[in-house]
């Protein structure tokens, strides 16, 4: 077995000017978007050498750039204070907004629907409904740029954390701000949520990472001060452990109580992201027109493995201070803070009635763009095909009876419903159904597996709502989809 616990995985040209901004796809970690200031998007696979695709369509350089959570879109923010929205699966351009006055921050979709979440230098934090094109909230507070913001696993809450010093919970249900936390010293960088407590992590530029419980809204605890600030952080995905990057390090920190289980020398220089792929910690970094991808082996970190003895050979990745001996982690007794699971009390609950915003958001160079600016240049089909394109599944009539997937429980999604004529219905079912629910029974009913967003699931009178060549056949199986 190699003694190396990290090293450089590749590095490669990815613009012909600067590059602004990188982000990994945290489902998988093998996928790379860069912006640069040639106004271009470019995505990358991990392990290969070539630009997959180029998206063109901003008028200014890109500010910011992030996935959404299956991978299948990309969303980059400019340097003037707007969005596009790409969908990689068919290779084109699919929403332009525009609301923020200066650059974008920091990126975020919505687990469960449609809507995306932006903040900017503006120090406005903006939320959109990605199929009627517009900012149905914007939430003010924040005294300095807002530099990231996520939205929580049960879509209850959205959080940001600003060049103020501070980090704000928003309160979904009710369009405004619940809770206010103060504790850090310097600008805040980066948050991110437990992956199943009501635990949050807030890293700063004043080299400490604070851990807040969401239940009580209080301070857990803080880590000791890294080597640098802290740019990028990342819950390990069973929650036991937090990893936070420096300039050059990689911190591995537990909250209950606070402790430094290990810490490496990575040499990435300032590291813009990190994602965690199978038993590796990926992480990207970029100087000039040029990206680094760094790798992290955490089969020989602590507290997941035992760090090999300090080597000539291996000086530059052992840790920079001894780690402590390898023991179980400490963790609270089970039951002692909430999970993140929605409940039937909450599933039904409804957004707040948010008013769709229009006034003063006169549409900028970015939204007169035309379809020859707004384009995918695909420049390596074959892998484009492997990495962004879905597989074309064989038809079967019984291919919904029998698929394992056609009944499985849906996610409680979250109903943005206050007034039908602000947000549609799309999201708002009651507890406990299943997507099987909506499906036909017989394989001779006339319609295609419907989406929750079918006419019929909404219409008044199925039947009128039907296409009129199909209202004459097999009209008892149709009525049995509702």
């Amino acid at each position: 077995m190699s003694s190396r616990r990290s090293w450089k995985h590749q590095e490669f040209v990815a613009h012909g000017s600067k590059v602004t901004c990188a982000a990994l796809g945290k489902k998988s970690g093998r996928v790379l978007a860069t912006g640069g200031e040639d106004m271009k998007v470019n995505m990358w696979s991990v392990d290969k050498p070539n630009c997959i695709m180029s998206l063109s369509g901003h008028q200014t350089p890109i500010a910011c750039v992030r996935f959404g959570p299956n991978e299948d879109l990309v969303v980059a923010g400019s340097q003037s204070g707007s969005l596009k929205v790409w969908d990689l699966n068919q290779a084109k351009i699919v929403r332009t907004l525009t609301g923020h006055k200066a650059a974008v921050k920091s990126l975020d979709f919505f687990p469960y629907g449609e809507y995306l979440a932006s903040a900017a230098v503006d120090s406005l934090v903006k939320l959109w409904d990605l199929r009627r094109k517009g900012c149905i909230m914007t939430y003010q507070g924040h005294s300095g740029p807002v530099n990231s913001l996520k939205f929580s696993p049960d879509a209850r809450w959205l959080v940001s954390a600003s060049d103020d010093t501070t980090v704000r919970l928003w309160d979904l249900s009710a369009g405004k701000e619940l809770r206010q936390f103060s504790g850090h010293y310097g600008p805040v960088n980066q948050i991110e949520y437990h992956p199943s407590e009501y635990l949050l992590a807030s890293g700063s530029n004043d080299r400490t990472v604070n851990f807040w419980d969401l239940e009580k809204f209080a301070l857990v605890s803080a880590s000791e001060a890294a080597t640098a600030q802290v740019r990028a952080i990342l819950f390990h995905p069973d929650g036991e452990v937090l990893f936070s990057a420096t300039q050059d390090y990689l911190h591995v920190f537990s909250w209950e109580p606070s402790r430094t289980h290990d810490t490496l020398v990575v040499g990435w220089g300032k590291v813009a992201d990190i994602a965690i792929s199978q038993d590796e910690l990926l992480g990207i970094s970029y100087q000039q027109g040029s990206v680094q991808v760094h790798v992290v082996d955490l089969k020989q970190v602590a507290p997941f493995g035992v760090p090999p003895p300090p080597t000539r050979g291996n000086a530059s990745n052992v840790a920079a201070v001894s780690p402590e001996p390898q023991r179980p982690i400490r963790r609270p007794p089970t039951g002692t803070r909430r999970n993140f699971v929605r409940s039937a009390s909450t599933a039904t609950k409804p957004f707040c009635r948010l008013k769709e915003e229009t006034e003063g958001e006169a549409p900028s160079a970015d939204e007169e763009g035309n379809d020859i600016t707004n384009r995918a240049d695909i420049r390596s089909p074959e892998e484009y095909r492997q990495v962004f394109q879905q597989p074309v599944k064989p038809k079967s009539n019984n291919a919904h009876r029998n698929s394992p997937a056609a009944h499985k429980p849906a996610a409680d999604l979250p109903s943005m419903v206050g007034n039908m004529n602000l947000i549609t219905q799309e999201f708002s079912k009651p507890s406990g159904l299943n997507v099987a629910d909506f499906l036909p029974v017989r394989d001779t009913c006339p319609l295609p597996v419907p989406r929750l967003t079918h006419p019929l699931l909404f219409a008044r009178n199925p039947i009128a709502a039907l296409h009129p060549n199909q209202r004459g056949r097999s009209v008892q199986s149709c009525k049995r989809v509702i």
